[in-house]
């Protein structure tokens, strides 16, 4: 869906067009006098959408009540949005106006948002798509406090959700690790960040225990992606760094996961590795003057060859040696390689994003993320907070107390990879903590990456989730 700016002496008199107005001013819309009399009784009703047929084209209205808005208000703008693309769809209407008598760029923003988000679809593998095919190509706006980069910015960020949800979507049969990192390297090209991937050979010689571990199951070789934006008037000395989960599948190795509701949409386990991927897009495209590097190790998690077993115990980029009792949690494992490895960029900041436990899910559903840090990054932790709300992508901080940590300690290795029942998300971040040292935050999507319901806005399936969520971060950074 195409997004552009029009000009105010552009008329719009014969084109679907959407209203975005308030009470003060809605009855000064450009339309007949029973049609104003028509809205003043569904403002009356608090109808939120407004839907006018004047026959020859649709017109929409949307009044807001509210003067300052907060962060709900933000979402319920980007429901608004949601709702117009059903009606949208309904009219098989392929191009719209909006029209913005409001004034505030804090209404119309958010609408297009939620509108452009759920124009998403995933239908590559259809053999018809003419009955389901979304229709709405092109959404043109008219206002006089909307500047082109505003508009750029919000087409940049929706594009980025949309390749993070095709990647999360893409079955095991197309996206393979070393696919991925192809994948990888057209948004790098479209966007404009840089890429290098490592091959197996290179895995191999940098002693990428974990990684590789993960991989020995696999016919298919991992991949090390490393992304970077860099441009020249970067406001950080030094780099901020997310990593990404890049698990393609997984079937749980040989503690192999049993089928129903567990295994059937593990396609989705790289979910950490599309937000990176599809935040370093958005930044790349916006230009936002923030030095950030990605990191993206990538393999799938299989039982067959020399699969790793229970029991093994392997030896880390880092030098540490870790007791595998379950081979289930392998995402922690490639992440720590991953982790340790962004020590030599001297870093700020660092975030990884993963997939990583049914306990985060279950704490708290898909209606946010959970996410823990170290010492060093609670200033952080309260930036990525009120960009979890801007965004809608809710960061909700679990305690990170040291006695968590005795649960992964191990009596024949450095650690062992899993804690038990108790505190499960938090452990396996426990486990993070000892490949960092530098300020990092871990935050666990495993709720809200992927979903078998629509949900508004974030449809069914892959969501894109951290990648708005990094956006607002990195443009709202604060060293």
């Amino acid at each position: 869906m195409k997004i552009n700016l029009l000009s105010p002496n552009i008329s719009v008199d014969t084109k679907d067009v959407c209203y975005l107005s308030n009470k003060e001013n809605y009855k000064n819309l450009p339309l007949a006098e029973n049609e104003i009399q028509y809205l003043a009784q569904q403002v009356e009703n608090e109808a939120s959408l407004i839907e006018i047929n004047q026959y020859t084209r649709k017109v929409f209205v949307h009044v807001s009540s509210v003067d300052e808005l907060g962060y709900k208000d933000y979402e319920k703008m980007r429901k608004v949005g949601n709702s117009l693309h059903a009606k949208i769809q309904e009219s098989k209407i392929s191009e719209l106006v909006f029209v913005d008598h409001r004034l505030n760029k804090e209404v119309i923003l958010p609408v297009l948002e939620g509108l452009s988000l759920s124009n998403y679809q995933f239908i590559k593998y259809l053999k018809d798509t003419k009955k389901v095919k979304h229709c709405l190509n092109q959404v043109n706006i008219q206002s006089d406090i909307l500047e082109q980069n505003d508009v750029d910015e919000l087409q940049a960020v929706c594009e980025a959700v949309k390749h993070a949800r095709d990647l999360v979507n893409e079955p095991l049969s197309y996206l393979t690790a070393q696919k991925l990192s192809e994948e990888v390297k057209k948004m790098a090209d479209e966007s404009g960040f840089c890429v290098e991937v490592f091959e197996k050979t290179k895995i191999q010689s940098l002693k990428m225990g974990g990684l590789l571990a993960v991989n020995q199951g696999s016919i298919d070789e991992p991949t090390f992606s490393i992304l970077e934006w860099k441009p020249e008037n970067a406001k950080n000395s030094n780099p901020i760094i997310f990593v990404g989960k890049g698990i393609v599948y997984d079937t749980g190795g040989l503690s192999l996961k049993p089928t129903k509701d567990s295994m059937d949409l593990m396609k989705s386990d790289m979910g950490g590795a599309a937000s990176v991927a599809g935040a370093l897009y958005a930044i790349a495209k916006a230009k936002l003057p923030v030095h950030v590097i990605g990191l993206i190790p990538a393999t799938d998690n299989r039982p067959g060859g020399n699969a790793y077993a229970p029991g093994d115990i392997i030896k880390m980029y880092n030098g540490l040696s870790v007791e595998v009792l379950n081979t289930d949690a392998e995402g922690r494992l490639i992440l720590a390689d991953a982790l340790s490895y962004a020590k030599q960029y001297k870093p700020e900041f660092v975030i990884d994003l993963a997939t990583l436990t049914g306990a985060a899910a279950v704490a708290i559903g898909k209606y946010g993320v959970v996410a823990m840090g170290n010492d060093d990054s609670q200033d952080k932790m309260e930036q990525l907070k009120k960009s979890g709300n801007m965004t809608y992508e809710r960061v909700v901080e679990f305690p990170f107390w040291e006695e968590y940590g005795e649960l992964i300690k191990s009596d024949i290795a450095d650690l062992k990879n899993i804690g038990g029942r108790d505190g499960g998300a938090i452990t396996a971040g426990k486990f993070l903590e000892h490949f960092t040292d530098y300020p990092w935050v871990h935050i666990d999507i495993a709720g809200p990456a992927f979903l078998g319901a629509p949900d508004n806005y974030r449809g069914k399936g892959g969501t894109g989730v951290g990648v708005r969520l990094l956006f607002d971060f990195v443009k709202n950074y604060q060293s």
